[in-house]
């Protein structure tokens, strides 16, 4: 396979995914067929060999191939692999972690009421924030929204943390992000046309090409794997000093301004 630079290739790719969908469907129409008619012994078994038959079946020659690419690292990024994103003044002396999956409805919902909030403690040297990428929900969903929307993250970090910031607020915002089982991260033109009412993006056409000839791709999975690697298990997720900030069920993200205010008052003091 050529190169991912090559947008033909990369439709291509697309073409063969969409395609393997609908053979997919077809065949859990007979799964469920089956379901009905066997015992449970006998469901189980072929669930299980049907299982594995989806894994085999579903594996996206695009993105595999994307792990052979040369490494380009946005600017901005540090540590193995370009994986260490770090925004903020130098003299903010804690670190929020925060660990996002673009797909994630959730982590919609809290950039849209608490995001603001977030940015304006980084402004204010209050702490810097790290951004930590995920694609579990393509894995989970199918599709590669996640990984294709991380990708363009890296292409508006290339340009500035501020273009990175206020990209990611678009991403998630009511406006522009889709439902988690539509997969409209995926194409690049959509992912322009969000970047376009971001100002240092808008017309950008070095961020444009990046985009579409998936430069930053390989750095993509690279940071989805630093998030598998993290021991995380879902999004959106906030650490500091290796301890999770939650609301007041003490499990989740604090999902309201002053559930974050109050969680991150304690991170700051301990």
């Amino acid at each position: 396979m050529s190169k991912r630079n090559s947008q033909m290739a990369k439709t291509a790719a697309r073409e063969r995914l969409r395609q393997e969908r609908e053979r997919q469907a077809k065949r859990d129409k007979v799964k469920r067929q089956v379901i009905v008619a066997c015992s449970i012994v006998g469901v189980l078994a072929i669930a299980g060999g049907i299982g594995y038959a989806v894994v085999q079946n579903n594996k996206p020659d695009y993105w595999e191939a994307a792990k052979k690419d040369k490494l380009v690292k946005p600017a901005h990024t540090s540590g193995t692999n370009g994986t260490t994103v770090t925004i903020g003044k130098s003299t903010a002396k804690k670190t929020l972690v925060m660990y996002e999956d673009p797909r994630c409805p959730v982590c919609a919902q809290f950039e849209q009421t608490v995001g603001a909030t977030v940015d304006k403690g980084v402004e204010d040297g209050k702490y810097k924030i790290e951004f930590v990428g995920a694609s579990f929900l393509d894995n989970g969903l199918g599709g590669e929204g996640s990984k294709n929307g991380l990708s363009a993250l890296g292409a508006a970090l290339d340009v500035s943390p501020e273009a990175f910031l206020e990209y990611k607020t678009a991403m998630y915002s009511a406006k522009w992000h889709p439902e988690e089982s539509d997969d409209k991260f995926k194409d690049d033109d959509y992912l322009i046309e969000i970047a376009n009412t971001v100002d240092a993006l808008k017309g950008n056409k070095t961020f444009q090409n990046a985009v579409k000839n998936g430069t930053y791709d390989k750095w993509a999975l690279e940071m989805s794997k630093k998030f598998d690697d993290s021991g995380v298990q879902g999004t959106p997720t906030l650490k500091m000093d290796g301890k999770a900030l939650t609301g007041p069920d003490g499990k989740n993200a604090p999902m309201t301004v002053a559930d974050f205010d109050t969680a991150i008052t304690a991170a700051l003091k301990a």
